[in-house]
């Protein structure tokens, strides 16, 4: 499993950072860090959709493998 984050669509409010700060990091000015196609690690599938789930821009989706 993977995360992803659009880039154009977050707006920095951070949902996902409480979820998770692992999965989820921030850049310095508040906006996702997750990138493109970051791996989750096993056993945290269920905290990485709780996350992507949680941004309220829907700026944030998984990819299945």
């Amino acid at each position: 499993m993977k995360i992803s984050v659009d880039d154009d669509q977050c707006a920095a409010n951070g949902s996902c950072f409480e979820v998770d700060p692992d999965l989820f990091p921030l850049d310095d000015e508040g906006y996702s860090a997750v990138g493109q196609g970051r791996e989750v690690p096993a056993g945290k599938e269920d905290l990485a959709q709780q996350g992507v789930d949680a941004c309220p821009m829907a700026a944030l989706f998984v990819e299945s493998e």
